[in-house]
């Protein structure tokens, strides 16, 4: 009969983290009881002593369930191991265990041949024969004990031939304790959506395979649950390797004093085993870690790293550390892993609407889905948070006792103003930007989320930003994305960006460095409360609205002002020079303010306006756009000859427009130019140079009768919209 020996804390305790399989009658005295005590010695298990294994008592649910427990499982195969039935069928359950949990199987293999083992020749073989007769009807049984017996051979495990057993065990203690020593994460109770995303990665670590050492990393913004994720992987893994150390807040302890050298020195002594280790310098730490984890097999986790020195200094390269080891980085920065040369990155999604629903349930009422009456409170959240973990725990934690009435106006005030938990977290990566790029990220925050980005990067350009870097730097980061060629920012980060505006003057809305909500914006405009610190404006005031004429006066670096669906009981008489867009839909004026000459102005975005056009726009040597359609006044499009930069021309539905001026037709950088439903325009230009041009469109033009004649070749394709109006011209064209 085998005897089993299973691994505990205490005798009651069912979380075991060795189970030894063996056949008692031939080593329960000698070989596996030194082994035995050994691991006993190092606190790794605790006997099942006889008083479990009463006779008459049914113990092999409780046997199963302690391979189930087990973080490793050895099996002692002596020579007369297969003889026992109990110990094969503990041999196919603890396989079962080894591909469904990943639990550690180390075979040793005392004083037999695994070649025996593998084939079941000699003692094996007879035990096997035996088995055949014994179990005629259940050949099946049979036959998942020789395949159970043929994989298990195949693994990497320990072999006695002969020699001194003390320090054959002590090896295997000693190889066993560095596996059941790596302890699981704590993970918080509520989380969804992780089982999924962990399979998925450990298809791209790739366990399996020891050949290469490869770097993994996870990249989201903050708040999206990449610790976690990293956890779970990590707890899932960890008893694989070698040595597995996870470092946590990697951005925060590097910043201190010495951090690094913390940093190197609690990842030493994770790996080996040992007490405090002591390093001098980061160099030195460099140097050891490369010494000391070359031939280990090793999983590290380095979570929430934000500099390249942190990584050069804990995991410079992959011939750090041993074949087959794993590094993971979680990160918010994207070019950080380009640079450190991270090849398989893991871009971490949102929650989905369902994971999103049970996350914020268990929170808030610790069930997985709403309460009667609750469903629509739960699906604004949602709505809210927009799949962003940090979100859903904090709100639903926030809400926990409120009945329905309180949570709503909860919700009414995060919805307003942001929770400083959340806000904290997500501005750290915002916090963590050049002055270039901070002044970008407040831009697109409060004016132009959503809108396309060629249009966007044009204006950040004619306000001296950077525009190409700097928006590159803010997708790498996290915090924006360019979807279908629009600028795209998730609405807590858009409010955390808003935040950050409302926070340099907190009572003064005059004060700050741009205006974009409507009550601020009114107190502004009816107070005359404008300042020096005020860059940006956008207006979206339907009701009419009494301001002063001279507001604009004490704006002195206004440089973006948008108006939408704002109607004025006057017109403004002036407006700073310094803009660089002027965007306002239905602007009230056939003209201009006299004196305004914006030479660095990026954009005219004038559609649905009153203006004539009498004035040449021969100065804005900057400008890159300009939008007059739906303008009923223009009858003549003026002089542009100085608006050599001009890329965007939009005159579509401009009812009386009867001409144009010859210089629209001799602009080096013009790449989009459309006139459609300009009923009254006969004829476009007599000639045109246009080497830029990519887009042309006279739809609808219905009295369009002659094409220009084209001068020179177009440096790229032309897309031109081709309508039953010019069709007699097109030819010409072409």
């Amino acid at each position: 009969m085998a005897r089993t020996v299973a691994a505990s804390e205490t005798k009651t305790n069912k979380n075991y983290e060795v189970f030894l399989s063996f056949r008692g009658k031939d080593t329960r005295e000698t070989f596996t009881g030194y082994l035995y005590e050994a691991l006993c010695r190092e606190g790794i298990i605790t006997f099942m002593d006889d008083e479990y294994l009463t006779e008459g008592e049914t113990i092999r649910p409780q046997l199963l369930k302690a391979i189930e427990d087990s973080k490793v499982s050895i099996v002692v195969f002596s020579e007369n191991y297969a003889t026992s039935a109990w110990c094969l069928d503990e041999l196919v359950k603890i396989l079962q265990c080894h591909k469904e949990k990943n639990q550690l199987v180390f075979p040793i293999f005392y004083k037999v041949d695994p070649s025996d083992v593998r084939h079941q020749n000699n003692s094996y073989k007879q035990a096997m024969d035996a088995h055949e007769i014994r179990y005629c009807y259940e050949s099946q049984k049979v036959q998942k004990w020789k395949e159970a017996l043929a994989e298990i051979s195949n693994m990497k495990g320990f072999h006695l031939k002969q020699g001194y057993e003390f320090e054959f065990i002590q090896d295997i203690v000693n190889k066993i304790s560095t596996k059941v020593s790596a302890k699981q994460l704590p993970i918080e109770e509520h989380v969804v959506g992780l089982q999924y995303q962990v399979a998925r990665l450990k298809s791209i670590l790739d366990i399996e395979s020891n050949d290469n050492t490869f770097m993994l990393g996870i990249l989201g913004i903050g708040g999206i649950g990449k610790t976690t994720l990293a956890k779970a992987l990590y707890n899932s893994l960890c008893n694989q390797f070698e040595g597995a150390c996870f470092l946590f807040n990697v951005r925060e302890t590097s910043s201190q004093e010495k951090g690094k050298v913390c940093l190197q020195q609690m990842l030493l002594s994770k790996i080996l085993q040992k007490g405090k280790v002591k390093l001098g310098s980061v160099d030195e730490g460099i140097s050891t870690l490369k010494e000391r984890l070359c031939t280990k097999r090793v999983l590290i986790v380095l979570d929430d790293v934000d500099k390249i020195e942190q990584l050069q200094a804990l995991a410079g390269g992959c011939a750090w550390f041993g074949s087959g080891s794993r590094i993971i980085i979680t990160t918010r920065d994207k070019y950080l892993l380009a640079v450190h040369q991270v090849k398989r990155i893991y871009d971490m999604p949102m929650l989905n609407e369902h994971d999103s629903l049970q996350l914020f349930c268990q929170n808030a009422f610790k069930t997985s889905s709403p309460p009667t009456n609750y469903e629509d409170m739960c699906n604004r959240a949602i709505r809210y948070a927009k799949g962003l973990a940090l979100a859903l725990k904090v709100i639903g934690s926030n809400l926990i006792d409120k009945d329905l009435k309180e949570g709503k106006s909860a919700l009414n005030k995060y919805e307003k103003n942001p929770h400083i938990d959340i806000q904290s977290i997500l501005r750290i990566s915002y916090d963590s930007l050049q002055h270039n790029e901070k002044e970008i990220f407040l831009d697109i925050a409060c004016f132009f989320n959503g809108m396309r980005s060629d249009y966007v990067k044009r204006i950040l350009d004619g306000c001296g930003f950077y525009s190409e870097d700097g928006i590159r730097i803010l997708i790498d980061k996290s915090l924006i994305a360019i979807e279908h060629g629009y600028l795209r920012m998730h609405d807590l980060i858009k409010d955390m960006g808003r935040d950050i505006v409302k926070q340099e003057a907190p009572k003064e809305a005059g004060e700050r460095s741009r205006l974009w909500f409507r009550e601020d914006v009114l107190e502004v405009l009816t107070k005359n409360t404008g300042s020096a610190k005020i860059e940006g404006i956008k207006l979206d005031l339907p009701e009419g609205v009494n301001w002063s004429d001279t507001l604009f006066k004490k704006m002195k670096k206004l440089r973006i002002l948008i108006v939408r669906n704002t109607s004025f009981r006057s017109w403004p008489i002036y407006l700073p020079n310094q803009l660089k867009l002027l965007d306002w839909k239905g602007y009230p004026s056939k003209s201009l303010p006299p004196g305004f000459y914006p030479e660095q102005i990026a954009a005219f975005n004038l559609c649905f306006s009153l203006l004539v056009l009498k004035r040449p726009f021969q100065k804005f040597e900057h400008l890159t756009c300009m939008n007059f359609s739906c303008c009923q006044s223009i009858t003549k499009f003026p002089d542009v000859s100085g608006a050599k930069s001009l890329r965007e021309l939009i005159l579509d539905r401009c009812k009386k427009l009867v001409k144009v001026d010859d210089s629209l037709g001799f602009l080096p950088n013009l790449v989009y130019l459309s006139a459609s439903e300009c009923t009254q325009l006969r004829s476009f230009l007599p000639q045109i140079s246009l080497p830029s041009l990519e887009y042309l469109s006279f739809d609808l033009c219905s009295r369009l009768a002659h094409f220009p004649d084209i001068l020179g070749k177009n440096d790229k394709p032309l897309k031109i919209s081709e309508t039953y109006c010019f069709k007699r011209a097109f030819r010409f064209f072409c």
